[in-house]
C-alpha cells in the first residue's frame, strides 16, 4: 500500500496503545504539532468506530499532558481534522492535529478554527 500513514514501520512515533499513534508532523504549524492517527486505513474521523474514538480521546488527552509538560510556553491547543478533499484532506488516512498555541504566536488569534477559511476567521457584526 503507498499510504504514508500505513507505513508505520517507517514513522517515529512518539506514543502509541492499541488502535492510535502519534508522530509529529512533518510541516508543523508550530513547534510540537502532532499529528494521532489509527493504525485502521480509513479516510476519515467520521469512520472510526467507538473503540477508536475512545482510544483517541486517550491518546490526545496523554499527547496533551506530555506536550505542557515539554514545553511550558504552551499556552493553548488548536484540535482539528480535514474530511475529504473539499477540507483540504491531501492524506486519505484519517489524523487528527494537535497543535500547541503559544501566546503571541500570531496577532490576534481570535476565531480560531474558523482561520480555515480566513475571511471569516474573524465574527463580523451584522450592520
Amino acid at each position: 500500500m503507498d499510504c504514508l500513514f500505513c507505513q508505520v514501520h517507517k514513522l517515529v512515533i512518539e506514543e502509541r496503545n492499541d488502535y492510535f499513534y502519534a508522530i509529529r508532523d512533518k510541516f508543523p504549524v508550530t513547534k510540537l504539532h502532532t499529528l494521532l492517527i489509527p493504525f485502521r486505513h480509513i479516510d476519515s474521523y467520521f469512520d472510526l468506530d467507538k473503540k477508536e474514538i475512545d482510544a483517541f480521546n486517550e491518546l490526545l488527552l496523554s499527547q496533551r499532558k506530555s506536550l505542557l509538560t515539554q514545553d511550558s510556553s504552551i499556552s493553548g491547543f488548536n484540535v482539528g481534522f480535514n474530511a475529504g478533499e473539499d477540507s483540504g484532506q491531501t492524506v486519505m488516512h484519517c489524523h487528527i492535529h494537535l497543535i500547541p498555541r503559544r501566546k503571541g504566536d500570531m496577532d490576534n488569534p481570535e476565531g480560531g478554527v474558523r482561520g480555515v477559511i480566513p475571511i471569516k476567521q474573524k465574527y463580523l457584526k451584522p450592520n
